[in-house]
């Protein structure tokens, strides 16, 4: 049973090429997300109602909204590099699920008072049509470039690494549409946020199949 194993290691020695190590996942990440952060200041800064935004601050429960937000986005890309690697823990998968939820409830307690003050408005489709093709828009091109990053470990399942990675940038698309969303949202925005989210993770999950694993090579002999 040796003879195999040491015939491919000597093939793997003589054939195979130079490689150049990954930095750690979390380095990866770490770059990953602080060039986004810089592109995405620079469309904040160019395009958004920043005094519009700051008088919303004021509303404590906007501020627990878009900690979730962000905070989901951040620990959803970091445990896709993770994930990422054959050594990893699949629980990596996990990481997102507090902030998840403090996003879903901070929201749905916004949809909540939000028809307690306004009655039937609040399932108006109004501008969630805009909010879709804002996190959906964001979106591709954050996936786009989280897939060619996630691609160079060659993960052997990258199905579930890449629909972590969509849940990531999805948060981060939604959390860029809080600084052009004018209004709470409502029942009808948060059903419209939870579907663009929903089709992002998939539309993510189903591209990771197209990331090739390692190709398992034979011995010789």
């Amino acid at each position: 049973m040796s003879e195999p194993l040491d015939d491919l290691i000597d093939k793997l020695a003589a054939e195979g090429g130079r490689v150049r190590r990954l930095a750690p996942p979390m380095t990866r990440a770490l770059i990953w997300l602080l060039v986004v952060a810089a592109v995405s200041a620079l469309a904040v800064f160019a395009f958004a109602d920043l005094p519009l935004f700051m008088s919303r601050m004021g509303d404590a429960k906007l501020k627990l909204e878009l900690a979730g937000i962000f905070l989901t986005g951040i620990a959803a890309v970091v445990a896709a590099f993770h994930l990422s690697l054959p050594d990893r823990s699949s629980s990596w998968a996990l990481l997102p699920l507090p902030p998840l939820a403090l996003w879903i409830g901070s929201s749905g307690y916004s949809c909540w008072r939000h028809w307690i003050e306004y009655g039937p408005e609040g399932w108006s489709l109004g501008e969630s049509a805009d909010c879709f093709r804002m996190i959906v828009g964001a979106s591709v091109p954050l996936g786009a470039a989280l897939l060619l990053a996630l691609s160079r470990a060659r993960p052997l399942n990258p199905v579930p690494v890449t629909a972590v990675g969509g849940l990531g940038v999805a948060a981060i698309g939604a959390l860029l549409l809080q600084f052009f969303h004018p209004f709470d949202v409502t029942f009808m925005d948060l059903g419209v946020h939870a579907v663009a989210v929903g089709l992002v993770v998939a539309g993510s999950a189903i591209s990771g199949r197209f990331i090739r694993p390692p190709e398992p090579q034979a011995s010789r002999g």
